[in-house]
């Protein structure tokens, strides 16, 4: 290899990361010593020199472009106050977890030990060369303010203090839907602001951009209305002190249209609601307790649009919504600086979004029957994926419409899928069936919660709220051991060979006797199966006393399987019982099938599992693409193991002309887009991304989705049983304390699903 040729091989290797990945872990190969050489010296000369003759060139061989630094002092941290740099580090490493989850933007978190403005900015301009834009943080006033004045002056990258600007940007959003909702203009409203701090002053400046007039805010700090004559007024609160006597909140709030609330809970009362004009909107936004308890507010003024900083209410006015995609978009066009134009961008494309139709995963996920914009829907939810291809692209447009941009993007449909790729290994699953989980909690039994790791995971759901646990076997052990773990709740524990217990186990035999006496068994083998704890749990949720249960941490999955199709079986209609994995792979989830059951399903039961795994992907919000895969491609084998899996497509196109599905079909044409469509064009996979493979024995389901788990480490929820009458599901022998959570949640989502089918 000459010269000329190494280096640019240098060159290739250290170009821009590709999206989706992680950057703070390596992204290149870094196995052998020429990866290294590459990596390292020689290599990376090659890059460091182009860099020293155009410094743009740092965002084209490193990290740089996407990285971004949230910085603070700790003087003045949520609601806690100065409690100093070290102790705000917890809050300055979630904010960097937000910004990757939910935008893929690395960040450091950094803490700066000194109040003194100027100290604090030289501190930043110094490391400024290592960052794509910075994020202020927890800064009290009035210092944020000339601290972030002075380094968007003087600094060519993104600055932004989101105390400030997220909050007036997310709640600028939810005002101007709540007043096209109130039938009210801007310019007209008279706005009353309980607060007078960076995000108060900011929610005010940037109202006024949407025509609220200067005249028509009163706003207040805790000492009273804003007035002239007070001396103690910073620079920038003077501009909204009024030239009159003070007077009261509730003075001020009569005729109001709209108040909102940056400052303390319970400040506002029932009586001042109801002196506010017809339609009020009321942003409650102090938190954990809003300026105004939500229910009494609902129940005061029917007329209400309401919105709070918490999110076990209707319209959360949560920073998430914004600082993530405001930066993704001024990182993506090379922005020198986050100016008004792009803040008011991300305004309108999240008053926009609000109104146009929500996909049904965030419905699942929030416990929502059909989101509709309207009172109670004026903003979107922090778990809508269309949040980075919405907002981020109308940042980054109204970044070069108003010429801070630096590197323009040209193909936005292109853009908008890199947008979606950042994505990555789509954890908001897991979050999102969380939850929804969380919307309403059902009974799950435990039917192992005598062994250390159950326990946890009852524990965690418990905590979490997420089910609400009962725990089956031996009680002393597990008295013990929720003592060694801390888990004082009360909880239901039952052991079912308890003596307490023999009314309850009669009661039950009887039930399962009635069931299966024609099927050889006597009473007396009821009985006795009873004091087993699988089926004395499978009785508990047959007769109602619990909505659904997990079982098999300890015992082989065809073990415990035989009772649950024994006492419960099938749904109504159902011919088959299969499973399926929910697999958090790298190019989002993928769900397949049969990984348990079947161990050589025919055509006909094949075509089954497809429609089951259908239903099972849509129940988690996901629009099913099938993919029935084979070691054929569309006939290229005539054996009768591939011939059962052309048959079974035939089946569904012809009786489910609706499903988006084909094969047979090797996994990797299946798996690649591109490939499938320039071979097999005619599919009706080609150019789709599949994200359901149905497999056609349970040898390759299950070596498949365990390899994946082991060998990737893709995180993996399941088995889930379909085709049960109630809701039940095994672990696979020796689950992991967060997979049997995984399968908890499963279970409780399972509940809920048939429990609507039953109303």
């Amino acid at each position: 290899m000459d010269k000329n040729s190494k280096r640019r091989e240098a060159l290739l290797y250290h170009a821009k990361p590709t999206p989706g990945k992680i950057q703070v872990v390596p992204t290149k190969k870094y196995a052998t010593q020429r990866d290294l050489s590459l990596a390292y010296s020689p290599g990376v000369a090659e890059p460091c020199l182009e860099i020293a003759k155009d410094v743009d060139n740092v965002y084209k061989y490193t990290a740089k472009g996407n990285l971004v630094a949230v910085i603070t002092n700790g003087t003045a941290v949520l609601g806690l106050g100065d409690i100093g740099p070290e102790a705000s580090k917890p809050v300055m490493e979630g904010k960097g977890l937000l910004f990757k989850i939910f935008a893929d933007i690395d960040v450091f978190d950094i803490e700066i030990d000194t109040k003194n403005v100027e100290e604090f900015i030289q501190t930043v301009k110094n490391i400024a060369p290592t960052f794509g834009g910075i994020n202020l943080e927890d800064i009290k006033a009035p210092e944020s303010f000339e601290i972030e004045r002075r380094l968007v002056e003087e600094l060519n990258i993104p600055v932004m203090h989101d105390d400030q600007h997220g909050t007036a940007i997310i709640s600028a959003a939810a005002l101007i839907n709540a007043l096209e909702l109130a039938d009210k203009k801007a310019e007209d409203v008279k706005v009353v602001v309980s607060g007078a701090g960076s995000a108060a002053l900011a929610c005010a400046d940037l109202y006024r951009l949407l025509g609220v007039k200067m005249e028509n805010i009163f706003m207040f700090n805790s000492k009273g209305l804003l007035t002239k004559d007070n001396s103690s007024l910073s620079e920038l609160q003077q501009k909204y002190a009024k030239d009159m006597a003070s007077i009261s909140l509730e003075q001020a709030l009569a005729g109001a249209d709209v108040f909102i609330g940056l400052s303390s809970g319970d400040i506002m009362s029932a009586q001042m609601l109801l002196g506010m004009a017809d339609n009020p909107i009321v942003f409650a936004m102090a938190n954990p307790n809003p300026e105004i308890d939500y229910n009494l507010a609902i129940q005061t003024r029917k007329d209400i649009i309401m919105a709070t900083g918490r999110s076990d209410h209707p319209n959360q006015v949560n920073n998430v919504l914004g600082f993530p995609y405001i930066f993704r978009g001024a990182l993506d066009v090379r922005a020198t600086k986050i100016n008004e134009a792009m803040k008011m961008a991300a305004v309108k494309a999240l008053a926009t979004l609000a109104k146009e139709s929500v996909p049904e995963q965030v419905n699942v996920a929030y416990g929502a029957t059909k989101l509709v914009f309207g009172r109670e829907y004026i903003i979107p939810k922090p778990f809508d994926p269309r949040l980075i291809s919405i907002v981020a692209p109308a940042v980054a447009r109204a970044a070069m419409d108003s010429g801070v941009a630096q590197h323009p993007i040209t193909d936005w449909h292109k853009y908008e899928e890199e947008l979606m790729e950042r994505l990555g290994n789509d954890n908001k699953m897991l979050r999102m069936i969380t939850n929804k989980a969380k919307m309403d909690p059902k009974r799950i039994v435990f039917a192992e919660a005598e062994h250390l790791d159950v326990l946890k995971a009852a524990q965690i759901v418990h905590e979490e709220a997420i089910a609400i646990p009962i725990l089956l076997g031996n009680k002393e052990i597990i008295v013990e051991l929720m003592q060694e773990l801390g888990f004082d709740a009360d909880v239901e524990i039952i052991d079912p060979k308890d003596r307490a217990e023999e009314t309850r186990r009669k009661r039950f035999a009887v039930a399962h006797w009635e069931s299966r006496k024609r099927r050889g068994i006597s009473l007396y083998d009821s009985e006795r199966l009873m004091r087993e704890r699988n089926y004395f749990a499978a009785m508990m949720v047959n007769v109602g006393e619990a909505d659904g249960l997990v079982a098999g941490h300890t015992r082989s999955y065809p073990t415990v399987v035989k009772p649950m199709l024994q006492l419960i079986g099938k749904a109504h209609r159902a011919s088959i019982v299969a499973t399926t994995n929910l697999m958090m792979t790298a190019r989002g989830p993928m769900f397949l099938s049969d990984t348990a059951i079947n161990i050589d399903p025919t055509a006909e039961e094949l075509a089954k599992i497809a429609v089951m795994t259908a239903k099972t992907a849509k129940m988690f919000g996901v629009e099913p693409v099938i993919a029935m895969v084979s070691y054929s491609n569309f006939g290229s084998s005539v054996d009768p193991r591939a011939t059962k899996i052309r048959d079974a497509v035939s089946y569904l196109h012809e009786h489910h002309p609706d499903l988006i599905v084909d094969g047979e079909i090797q996994s990797d044409f299946a798996l690649n887009p591109e490939m499938l469509k320039e071979k097999f064009p005619f599919s009706k996979l080609a150019g789709k991304k599949v994200n359901t493979l149905i497999f056609p024995n349970l040898d390759s389901a299950n070596i498949t989705y365990k390899l994946l788990k082991e060998l990737n480490k893709v995180e993996s929820i399941g088995p889930i049983m379909m085709g049960m009458d109630k809701p039940v599901h095994i672990f696979q022998l020796g689950a992991s304390v967060e997979e049997m959570v995984n399968m908890a949640t499963i279970a409780v989502l399972d509940a809920q699903e048939k429990g609507k089918k039953k109303k």
